[in-house]
C-alpha cells in the first residue's frame, strides 16, 4: 500500500523533532562540561593564588605552599583536560582571537 501525503508529512515531523531534541541534549552536554571547566580553571587559581601567599610567609609555610603549588597545577591540568573534551566532543577548535 502507498504512503499518503499525510504519512510523508507525520513522519518528517517526526523526524524534525528527534534532530532537534538530540541537537538540543548536545548543546546542553557541552555547557555542563564548559561550566565544569570554568569551575577547575578557578579553583586551580585560587590554588595558585594559595600557594602564593603561603610562599612570601615564614619558613614554616614552605610546607603549605609547596602543597597548594601541587594542587594548583593538578587543578589547572584536569581544567585543561576537560575544556579540551568539549572541544573535541563539539567538533569545534579552540581558537585564539586575532587583534
Amino acid at each position: 500500500m502507498a504512503q499518503t501525503k499525510a504519512d510523508r508529512q507525520a513522519a518528517a515531523k517526526k523526524g524534525a523533532a528527534t534532530r532537534k531534541r538530540n541537537e538540543q541534549r548536545a548543546t546542553s552536554q557541552a555547557a555542563g562540561k564548559k561550566a565544569g571547566s570554568t569551575r577547575q580553571g578557578k579553583a586551580a587559581a585560587s590554588a595558585a593564588s594559595d600557594a602564593k601567599s603561603k610562599a612570601k610567609g615564614a619558613a614554616s609555610g614552605v610546607a603549605g605552599a609547596a602543597k597548594a603549588a601541587g594542587t594548583a597545577a593538578k587543578e589547572a591540568g584536569k581544567s585543561v583536560a576537560t575544556r579540551a573534551g568539549v572541544a573535541k566532543a563539539s567538533g569545534t577548535k579552540r581558537t585564539t582571537k586575532k587583534k
